[in-house]
């Protein structure tokens, strides 16, 4: 699917979605758990993929208006009547693989072409030192995957600078080991603040994770137990970083339903006023307003927010000056090869862009309507969109790939005025 954005002035308030991040995290909670309420959930592609899986494994999961009841297996998962095909959730997959370690007998995990480009060995690696068997058919540590449990525990060192999604998927299942875990990170842990919402949302549910600061590891204790009844799903703020980056270039954007959360994408709001733009975060009414000002490139440090990355190529190609995102490599490693993806769609739209190992160097300010790929990428995609708001007439294809996190991206660009077609 192809839509054209046309230069636009943009007023009004949007809700941010519900987090997709907490979304994906308390289904697999609850699944492991007795039974659990998670409320205000994002149905999404890439959600409805972690039910598809947690109903494989046994939960019984029913969907109502505003949340999902769900009866889970109590930390005991059963083995998969077939493969468990989780679409283009890398999220999905790295969890599940971890839960897979739990079932006493095999199961199989798969996707579609841009999953099964995906890497997973740190993961593979690690369940394979705790005990299960976890390996990639074609041996390149991408989908399918094969995996055998039962997962015993142990000592396991993994690297943490490919994705912190291999972290997560350990603790949400270690817990059910029956010898104690501990979790050593070797090299910088990026991505941190996903690690901090696990961890959170773990210990929400009665989990307990001890921490080691000193020696970069997590110790955690066996043969626990998920006690969950409900959990309220906040807003999102990488869905929300497009329609905040359109208020600052384009108009006036009042963003509802974000509220204080260990969300690491909230640093936006603070990288937006250090560019220049005016922003006012009311955090008891959980509004955030972003008004259009003039920009000024600045450097900014992605380690911790790879999601941000292709709303800030487009804030510094909008912007007066140079914008370098770095500590970035890790971006590669998403859905596509974001940084890649960027310079390519954002060289085509006349944007001086250079693409190095680690990061992007932008000098802004040069914005042309242009035809350009969105790389079946929602990210890509909403990013380029804000982008022809700024440049004008600009065609994006593969848009339908905004269902992935952003349901009703293109309806609520509409809505605060962008023309759309």
């Amino acid at each position: 699917m192809k839509q054209t954005i046309n230069r636009s002035d943009v007023k009004g308030a949007v809700n941010a979605p519900p987090s997709k991040s907490y979304t994906h995290r308390a289904i697999a909670i609850a699944a492991l758990a007795k039974k659990a309420q998670v409320n205000f959930p994002l149905i999404s592609e890439d959600t409805k993929a972690t039910i598809r899986a947690s109903v494989a494994f046994g939960a019984v999961i029913e969907q109502k208006k505003d949340s999902l009841i769900i009866r889970g297996f109590e930390g005991k998962p059963g083995i998969p009547d077939n493969v468990i095909d989780i679409a283009n959730s890398g999220t999905t997959l790295r969890m599940m693989t971890a839960v897979a370690s739990l079932v006493n007998g095999v199961t199989v995990l798969t996707g579609d072409a841009s999953i099964r480009t995906r890497p997973n060995t740190p993961l593979l690696t690690a369940l394979c030192d705790l005990g299960a068997m976890a390996f990639s058919t074609r041996g390149n540590g991408m989908a399918p995957i094969v995996v055998k449990g039962k997962m015993k525990g142990g000592h396991v060192y993994i690297d943490g600078s490919i994705s912190s999604q291999f972290i997560s998927a350990l603790m949400i299942a270690c817990p059910f080991a029956g010898n104690e875990t501990t979790i050593s990170i070797k090299g910088q842990l990026k991505s941190r603040p996903y690690v901090n919402i696990t961890i959170d949302m773990l210990k929400g549910a009665g989990a307990r994770i001890d921490e080691d600061k000193a020696d970069n590891s997590f110790m955690i204790p066996p043969d626990q137990e998920f006690n969950i009844s409900s959990y309220n799903v906040p807003g999102d703020f990488s869905s929300a970083s497009y329609m905040m980056a359109a208020g600052a270039l384009c108009g006036e954007v009042t963003i509802r339903n974000l509220y204080p959360s260990e969300q690491g994408d909230s640093a936006l709001i603070e990288i937006l006023k250090e560019m220049g733009a005016k922003v006012l975060w009311d955090k008891k009414k959980g509004e955030v307003k972003v008004s259009k000002s003039e920009l000024r490139g600045i450097t900014v440090d992605a380690g911790k927010t790879p999601d941000l990355v292709p709303t800030l190529a487009v804030l510094g190609a909008a912007s007066r000056g140079t914008m370098v995102i770095g500590n970035a490599e890790h971006v590669r490693y998403k859905e596509t090869d974001r940084l890649h993806a960027m310079t390519v769609e954002l060289k085509k739209m006349g944007v001086d862009i250079t693409e190095e190992k680690d990061r992007l160097v932008i000098r802004g300010g040069n914005l042309k309507g242009a035809s350009v790929h969105g790389w079946d990428d929602h990210r890509i995609v909403m990013a380029l969109a804000v982008a022809g708001l700024v440049a004008g007439e600009t065609t994006i294809d593969t848009t339908e790939s905004v269902s992935i996190s952003y349901p009703g991206f293109f309806d609520d660009l509409r809505n605060i005025g962008a023309n759309v077609s």
